[in-house]
C-alpha cells in the first residue's frame, strides 16, 4: 500500500469548498507554505507579516506577472492562465514535478466553460490480469482502482493488509483501510507517511476529475469519519509516486520491509497493479511465503492483541 469543521457531504469533500476555484485554493495554500527566505527574498520585507508565507505581491514579482493578474487567479476571477504563467508560478512556488503537473491540471480544469459529465469508472478486471496476479505468487500483489478500491488480489496480496479480509469486498479500499480499520493503526511502521500518500494521490485525482462519483464517495466518507483525513485533505499535497519500500509490523509474520512497485494497467480507467517483492533467501521472502500459505487456513478473529504463542 503505497503515504475544525469540514465538508458535510461527498461533493464538498471532493474539492468544492466555499467560493473561488480549486486552482485559487491550491495557489493560496502553496503561497502560505513558502517563506521569503526560501524564495530567495532574504529577510521579510517592511511591515508586519500576518503569515510566514509569501505575500501576493512578492509571489507576483517572483513569477513576473502583475499583482492584479495573480490576485484574480487566486480569487477565481481569472480562469485561463497561459502555460508560461503556470510554469512561472510553479518555479516561484518551488513546486516539485508532481505538484507542477497538478497545477497544470488545475489550470486546465479552471479553463473549462462547460463541465464534462462524470463517467462511472469500470471495476472489472480482465482474466489475464488475474492470471498475472497468480504468477506473481508468493509475492503479494493486488489491483486497485484510481481511488484505491481493491478490485483483485492474490492470496498474500490480501493477507499482507492484516484484517482487510474481514470487510466485505465492496468496502475494501486502501484509503478507507488506512484511516478507519483498527488493524491498520499498528501495521505500518511509518503510518504518517502512508496516510499523507493516500490523501495526496486522491488530491491529484481531484485536480482533473473532482466531481467524479467514485472520488466524491470515498473523500466524502473519510472527511466525515476521520479528522486525520480532513486535516491532510486541506493541505492540498499531491503525490503520484508508485515505488519504494514499506515496513510492516505484521501480526502473523512479524516485522518485515518489502519493496513495492505500482504499474498502470493500460486500457483501464486508472487501474493499478501494486506488487511487493523481497530477495529470495531473506527473512522477508520467507515471511511472504508464509502469508501465501496462510491463505489456505481459516483466519482467526482479530482482537487488536498479538497472537498467543
Amino acid at each position: 500500500m503505497t503515504g475544525g469543521q469540514h465538508g458535510g457531504g461527498a461533493g464538498a469533500g471532493a474539492g468544492a469548498g466555499a467560493g473561488g476555484t480549486e486552482l485559487g485554493r491550491f495557489l493560496r495554500a502553496r503561497r502560505a507554505g513558502v517563506t521569503p527566505a526560501e524564495a530567495g527574498l532574504g529577510t521579510a520585507g517592511p511591515g508586519r507579516r500576518r503569515t510566514p508565507g509569501l505575500r501576493r505581491e512578492e509571489l507576483a514579482t517572483l513569477a513576473g506577472i502583475s499583482v492584479d493578474h495573480y490576485t484574480r487567479l487566486e480569487r477565481g476571477r481569472e480562469t485561463r492562465p497561459g502555460p508560461s504563467v503556470v510554469d512561472a508560478l510553479a518555479r516561484a512556488l518551488l513546486l516539485d514535478t508532481d505538484e507542477h503537473e497538478h497545477l497544470r491540471g488545475l489550470a486546465a480544469l479552471a479553463a473549462r466553460t462547460v463541465p464534462e459529465p462524470a463517467a462511472a469508472p469500470g471495476r472489472s478486471v480482465r482474466p489475464g490480469v488475474g492470471l498475472l496476479l497468480e504468477n506473481l505468487r508468493p509475492g503479494p500483489a493486488h489491483v486497485v482502482s484510481r481511488t484505491g478500491d481493491l478490485l483483485a488480489h492474490n492470496p498474500a496480496g490480501l493477507r499482507l493488509l492484516a484484517g482487510l479480509g474481514d470487510w466485505p469486498a465492496t468496502r475494501r479500499n486502501l484509503a478507507r483501510y488506512a484511516f478507519l480499520h483498527p488493524a491498520a493503526h499498528g501495521l505500518f511502521a511509518d503510518r504518517d507517511s502512508l496516510l499523507r500518500g493516500c490523501v495526496a494521490r486522491l488530491r491529484a485525482l481531484a485536480a482533473t476529475d473532482r466531481d467524479a462519483p467514485d472520488l466524491a464517495r470515498i473523500a466524502g466518507e473519510l472527511l466525515l469519519k476521520s479528522p486525520e483525513f480532513a486535516r491532510l485533505w486541506e493541505r492540498r499535497d499531491v503525490r503520484v509516486s508508485g515505488h519504494g519500500r514499506t515496513a510492516f509490523h505484521h501480526p502473523d509474520v512479524g516485522d518485515l520491509t518489502l519493496g513495492h512497485q505500482s504499474l498502470l494497467l493500460e486500457g483501464t480507467p486508472g487501474h493499478r497493479l501494486i506488487a511487493y517483492y523481497a530477495e529470495p533467501g531473506t527473512p522477508e521472502h520467507d515471511a511472504i511465503v508464509l502469508l501465501d500459505l496462510a491463505a489456505h487456513e481459516p483466519e482467526a478473529p482479530r482482537t487488536g492483541r498479538p497472537p498467543q504463542r
